[in-house]
């Protein structure tokens, strides 16, 4: 009976890690072959772990629009980079480069983005070959 226990707790923790890799990994929800480079309208920025997102509404050609959920990293990391709250706020108009969703396809991960006044990079990893600090 001991032994079934163990098995049982074995296999419980093994089903549990499972999906907290999966969570992380960049193929999980979004598309490598999915690139994405718009300009639009930020609408809101929450710093929340464990990934801040930023939301952004796009003009089609045809003025339809679609709101852009893009994720980034931790908003740790990002205080890292040196950006703070103040830096991208509703109501900016931003270049941004991303993956598209898997299943979402307005859902991404955010690579770069820009505010068009200044065009300087506020924020640079993201993606499958995350790892590299925006250089400006």
């Amino acid at each position: 009976m001991r032994k079934f226990g163990i098995l049982t707790a074995a296999f419980a923790i093994i089903s549990l890690a499972a999906p907290v890799f999966a969570h992380h990994g960049f193929d999980t929800e979004y598309d490598a072959n999915k690139k994405v480079k718009l300009e639009g309208t930020v609408t809101q920025v929450t710093w929340t772990n464990p990934h801040m997102r930023v939301y952004i509404d796009v003009k089609d050609k045809d003025g339809k629009v679609t709101t852009w959920n893009m994720e980034l990293t931790s908003p740790n990391t990002i205080r890292r980079q040196g950006w703070g709250p103040d830096d991208l706020k509703a109501g900016d108009v931003v270049i941004f480069e991303g993956f598209g969703g898997k299943v979402v396809e307005n859902r991404g991960s955010l690579q770069t983005i820009m505010k068009k006044s200044d065009m300087k990079p506020l924020f640079g990893p993201g993606g499958p070959d995350a790892a590299v600090p925006v250089k400006q």
